[in-house]
């Protein structure tokens, strides 16, 4: 009972930090008083799914690859979308999030290019126990959530659904059954025991959370459309900064990985590196074992297989989240 309350108190307190928006913090010591150093700001979500740029920042892998001269600045978002926003605004100049709100925003002409993968795999889809779902025969009619419409995790199940051929395992926003709803994570514990939802379509670390109260996973990651292949999180840049800044984008590449390299040689520090970053941001420290399983369910690396993520583009078409059919040449830069 304790540990369910503890899951519930870290939904709502995560769901409060993603209603106002993140944080906003300068670790560069006295040098943010320096005018003359360069300032560089760098965004990630509070999902484990980011832990690279968790250890890139606990281990000073930013400051040390980008040099004395370079003031590094960091803000979390809520999501892709507030990302992309604070992106194109000139708010923040590279960071981490999913391939869905990067292709979508580029492919209606946002200067972003990905120069680097973070981590894939790790969507999994999960049932409410009300939900009574135990096949693909059993979501017909249900309702399913996402944290936003054509977001990644969105894209890839209603990409599986539509690989099994059968109309009515859709959408109705396509003319299938399945009624498709959004919102925040933290708050689906709370909508399967009201019974507002049925299934979500989650990012770790919120499938361990739902399946460690109750849930149920319907649509495993190897299941799931890209479930394995596609970089679930993406290294995205502004084009100004990887055109006039090659030095500083190359710089953010060499950190990624060194932080890549630590998680996959030091899984369980790097465990206790996700537990406290997110605490330092929530006040509520994660379980161990629940951040063990959830990192456990992803793969972290650098790599970018640029025609799966084409294919993914393709799909978010297919399923008329874009008007027209996309072009991502140029998006791709990871030889910089």
């Amino acid at each position: 009972m304790k540990k369910w309350l503890l899951s519930l108190t870290l939904l709502l307190v995560i769901g409060l930090l993603a209603a106002c928006g993140g944080d906003s913090e300068q670790t560069s010591g006295e040098g943010s008083k320096d005018s003359a150093k360069e300032k560089v700001v760098i965004g990630y979500f509070p999902n484990i799914d980011h832990a690279p740029a968790m250890v890139a920042r606990e281990k000073g892998y930013y400051e040390e690859a980008l040099g004395e001269n370079v003031e590094i600045e960091y803000k979390t978002f809520p999501d892709g979308g507030t990302f992309m926003t604070a992106l194109k605004s000139g708010e923040i100049d590279a960071g981490l999030v999913g391939p869905g709100p990067v292709l979508n925003n580029y492919s209606n002409g946002a200067d972003v290019k990905i120069i680097g993968g973070a981590s894939s795999g790790g969507t999994v889809v999960v049932a409410s126990e009300k939900s009574g779902i135990e096949s693909l025969e059993d979501m017909k009619g249900k309702t399913f959530i996402t944290p936003g419409i054509g977001c990644t995790h969105d894209v890839q199940f209603e990409a599986f659904l539509l690989e099994q051929g059968d109309k009515e395992l859709a959408s109705n926003r396509i003319d299938g059954t399945l009624k498709h709803v959004t919102g925040n994570p933290a708050t689906y514990q709370g909508m399967f025991e009201t019974g507002q939802v049925d299934m979500a379509a989650v990012p770790e670390p919120w499938a361990s959370i739902l399946v460690e109260n109750g849930a149920k996973i319907v649509v495993s990651t190897e299941e799931i459309a890209y479930g394995e292949n596609l970089p679930n999180v993406v290294l995205a840049a502004t084009g100004s900064l990887v055109e006039n800044n090659k030095e500083i984008a190359q710089g953010l590449v060499d950190a990624q990985q060194k932080a890549v390299d630590f998680i996959n040689n030091n899984k369980e520090e790097a465990v206790d590196i996700a537990i406290k970053s997110i605490k330092d941001l929530t006040k509520q420290e994660m379980d161990k074992d629940i951040v063990t399983k959830a990192m456990d369910r992803m793969t972290y690396t650098t790599e970018i297989d640029e025609e799966v993520l084409k294919e993914f583009g393709q799909s978010s078409f297919d399923l008329e989240f874009l008007k027209e059919a996309p072009n991502f040449e140029g998006l791709v830069q990871v030889s910089l």
